[in-house]
């Protein structure tokens, strides 16, 4: 059984070290692709692969078609989107992701924009306190019930709207249930999404709602920026001078924005969410341990993909 970990970023060497003692130990043949610069690379590397371990890596249809061997993929991760899942449905390849062990390492990010943000991206100005403030949680999965913990820490008054989260099972985490979209932006200063980029969400987050939000109003994105509706956000920018937007992806107006408005626009880098050493440790040993489980004992407990 060969098992091919593929990363054009690595994970630590540490993770890396206990997922190879893991898959070794059950006397499977693992194989890194590491820092690859062309697809020529990856195409190659998975020809002979029974299981394939990748992080941000796209595994397009043409790369799944040159491995015609494989079972299973996992994304040492949360999000797939980075991955064809029809294309693995068609093949009956399982697609899984590792959800929550990257959840830490998000939450803590937006609380970390949201008060540089209050502190007018520390430019030496007067800014604000988080404590008191309204929060609005987009999405109340793993990631949000950890972000509103951490508000909660601060002071701040936490709400969250989550379609797929039973609004009983929110109460009972100390927030204040919230029943759609729109009531969430109106209500909250702060809105932080936590959704999925799904073919209902593209662009979902749009110039009414930002239209919406109180005076102050602050949002956060750690997700996805194709939820965001780049227009709108360049008129609440333009519009309103007490909106500021941070956001751990970059929108492909990013440029202009910072120019524009450099004390109210922050976009990280790189995406930033789960880059901390506890995290790509966590994921990668997870991932490592969802393709055992399923070879094993044919374990698909966090499969993404539709089954045949």
């Amino acid at each position: 059984m060969k098992i091919l970990i593929a990363t054009e970023k690595p994970f630590a060497k540490s993770a890396v070290e206990s997922m190879r003692a893991m898959i070794e130990h059950e006397e499977y043949d693992l194989r890194l692709l590491e820092n690859y610069t062309d697809k020529s690379e990856l195409l190659e590397a998975v020809s002979k692969a029974d299981a394939l371990i990748v992080r941000s890596d796209k595994i397009t249809a043409d790369v799944i078609v040159a491995a015609p061997n494989l079972k299973i993929i996992v994304r040492a991760g949360a999000g797939y989107d980075n991955i064809d899942l029809d294309a693995a449905s068609e093949r009956n390849i399982v697609v899984m992701n590792t959800p929550g062990q990257n959840a830490n390492a998000v939450a803590e990010l937006v609380m970390g924009l949201a008060v540089y943000a209050a502190r007018n991206m520390f430019n030496g100005k007067s800014g604000s306190e988080l404590k008191g403030k309204k929060l609005g949680i987009y999405g109340f999965g793993n990631i949000g019930r950890l972000v509103a913990k951490l508000a909660q820490g601060y002071g701040m008054e936490v709400s969250a709207y989550d379609a797929y989260v039973k609004k009983s099972d929110i109460s009972d985490a100390h927030v204040t249930p919230i029943y759609s979209p729109t009531d969430l932006f109106k209500e909250n200063q702060y809105v932080s999404l936590h959704i999925p980029a799904t073919p209902d969400n593209l662009k979902c987050v749009d110039w009414p709602l930002l239209k919406s939000m109180p005076q102050g109003a602050t949002l956060i994105n750690t997700a996805r920026k194709e939820i965001i509706d780049e227009t709108a956000i360049k008129r609440a920018l333009r519009e309103r001078d007490d909106f500021k937007y941070v956001s751990d992806i970059a929108p492909d107006c990013a440029d202009e924005l910072k120019e524009a408005f450099p004390a109210r626009f922050y976009a990280t880098p790189k995406k930033m969410g789960a880059q901390t050493a506890e995290a790509n440790f966590n994921a990668g040993v997870a991932a490592a341990r969802q393709v055992i489980n399923f070879i094993q004992n044919d374990d698909t407990t966090f499969q993404v993909n539709k089954k045949k």
